[in-house]
């Protein structure tokens, strides 16, 4: 069944039962996220610290925009 078949049953669905759908949705979600997540691994993660350049461009624009409203 495609999306646009979907969404007019969808519409037509109580409150209740499209509170239903949706936690079912988000657990078929949650479910599929952790399932790409492995007990043990390691990943990647970003941060901010060390990221030099990202600070004085974000001092620069923070001053830029300080200017722009101090008129």
């Amino acid at each position: 069944m495609s999306i646009a078949e979907l969404l007019p049953i969808l519409q037509n669905l109580s409150r209740t039962e499209k509170l239903q759908i949706m936690k079912f949705l988000v657990q078929q979600l949650a479910d599929e996220e952790a399932l790409s997540l492995q007990p043990g691994a390691t990943y990647n993660v970003w941060s901010p610290f060390n990221s030099h350049d990202a600070a004085l461009k974000l001092a620069a624009l923070l001053e830029e925009d300080r200017q722009a409203n101090d008129g």
